[in-house]
């Protein structure tokens, strides 16, 4: 299992540089999955299944699904065509189908080798996972709610755009005034 974590961890890191290196906000979703579900794979490896279940439900499922609507929403217009006909090449999908490939092998590896570490399987109750994430870690919990609630709110106000007849605010209206006068 030692493989495992160190190239999960290595896939990690290299899939969250790709992140935050590239300009095209699908790109970087791409790698963002891939990374989140390296993390899944780091917490297999050391033997946290639920934690690894939860991230893969939860980070790589329902938030991506929101991070894509957002990057669907900032995508409106005619020239979206042409730019999703660029976004379907092989450039755009071999790098991460590739760290996602090596992710596959590490996690049968580590399926596969379950055995070999002693692990029991004694279920842990939801209450017993309860009182770890907000006992030792409920700082953890809240800082990881709040950094999410800022990511929220950011795309809410990227994605917003200014309506006919919508409400302005103090400093728009002052300088509207200051405009017609």
């Amino acid at each position: 299992m030692e493989y495992a974590f160190y190239i999960a961890a290595l896939v990690a890191v290299v899939a969250t540089i790709r992140v935050i290196s590239h300009t095209n906000p699908v790109h970087a979703l791409l790698y963002l999955i891939v990374s989140l579900l390296a993390i899944a794979a780091v917490f297999f490896s050391l033997g946290a299944y639920f934690a690894g279940a939860l991230e893969i439900i939860v980070y790589a499922g329902a938030i991506m699904v929101l991070f894509v609507f957002v990057v669907m929403m900032l995508n409106l217009g005619n020239a979206v065509q042409e730019q999703e006909r660029a976004w379907l090449k092989p450039s755009a999908w071999v790098g991460p189908g590739l760290l996602s490939l090596l992710l596959l092998v590490v996690l049968v590896y580590a399926i596969r080798t379950i055995n070999d570490q002693g692990i029991d399987g004694q279920m842990i109750d939801a209450k017993a996972v309860g009182i770890s994430l907000f006992g030792p870690y409920v700082l953890a919990v809240e800082l990881a709610s709040m950094l999410l609630l800022a990511g929220l709110v950011v795309a809410y106000h990227v994605g917003r755009e200014q309506k006919p007849g919508e409400v302005l605010s103090n400093d728009a209206v002052k300088r509207k005034t200051e405009e017609k006068a």
